[in-house]
């Protein structure tokens, strides 16, 4: 029993010690999407004045963002030297994602708004990314 206990005790000490915290940049643009969110619903709601439009866009834009600040970009530097590693793989793929989602951002405003089925696509599917990345960083990240 108390060779069971001191199991335990070791495993928790293990997983404690791999924790990774969530950088603040990451932080500040789901604060910025939460904000964004709660713009278009207020201005809908009180005003009557639907900002959908103007409000996918800047979600977009923030994601984007968040995404290429998450991409340490210092570390891309790194492919230069060591070639292409587990470790600057991952930073390359979210920084082409992010680039992605900021250009999505720029052609969802209502004045160069495109509405082409894979587009839509596009913006869909970054979302769904986006939505992984935000359950990652929120619950399973400490």
């Amino acid at each position: 029993m108390e060779k069971q206990i001191k199991k335990e005790d070791k495993i928790k000490k293990i997983i404690s010690e791999k924790k990774i915290k969530v950088s603040h940049r990451f932080v500040s643009a789901l604060s910025l999407v939460s904000i964004l969110g709660f713009i278009g619903i207020v201005s809908y709601a009180l005003f009557n004045f639907n900002l959908n439009n103007y409000v996918e866009a800047l979600l977009m834009l923030t994601i984007g963002t968040g995404l290429i600040l998450e991409a340490n970009i210092n570390s891309l530097k790194s492919i230069n030297v060591e070639g292409l590693t587990k470790n600057n793989f991952t930073h390359l793929t979210t920084m082409i994602i992010g680039g992605i989602a900021v250009l999505a951002g720029i052609f969802s405003f209502p004045g160069i708004r495109i509405e082409n089925p894979s587009f839509l696509a596009v913006k869909g599917i970054i979302s769904i990314i986006a939505i992984i990345f935000i359950i990652i960083q929120t619950w399973v990240i400490e």
